[in-house]
């Protein structure tokens, strides 16, 4: 896990010890990078060149470099973090299982087993109140 964003590295260091570590035991445990002139922001299509800012997103990208979720926020609506632990949980498990985990999937929760037999049933074997 690591952090992007267009403030210097400096900044950064200073967000850590002044922020961060009272908020989180230590500071956030990875790395901030800087991306200093937007370039790791425009390949994933969140750098505002008009503003000169990345803007807040997350993306969750596989050991094989596939992108499996992504969020992009305004600055005025803050992150979820348990989603998105629990995002991570989730692609997690379905790498080591091969099931799917429908909305809301919590560890320990039913999980769907893809194939035909599904089709048309996953009403029978997932109920919404599972999402919440």
């Amino acid at each position: 896990m690591l952090s992007a964003s267009t403030d210097s590295r400096f900044t950064h260091k200073i967000w850590q010890e002044e922020e961060l570590s009272k908020m989180i035991d230590g500071g956030v445990p990875f790395p901030m990078l800087s991306d200093a002139g937007g370039k790791i922001g425009a390949v994933y299509g969140v750098y505002d060149e008009d503003a000169g800012v990345d803007i807040r997103g997350r993306f969750l990208i596989d050991p094989d470099g596939v992108i499996r979720a992504m969020e992009v926020l305004t600055p005025e609506v803050g992150r979820n973090v348990a989603e998105l632990i629990r995002q991570v949980k989730a692609f997690q498990h379905v790498k080591a299982t091969g099931e799917v985990t429908p909305s809301g999937w919590q560890p320990g929760k039913p999980t769907l087993k893809p194939g035909p037999a599904l089709a048309g049933k996953v009403w029978k074997e997932w109920k919404p109140e599972n999402a919440f």
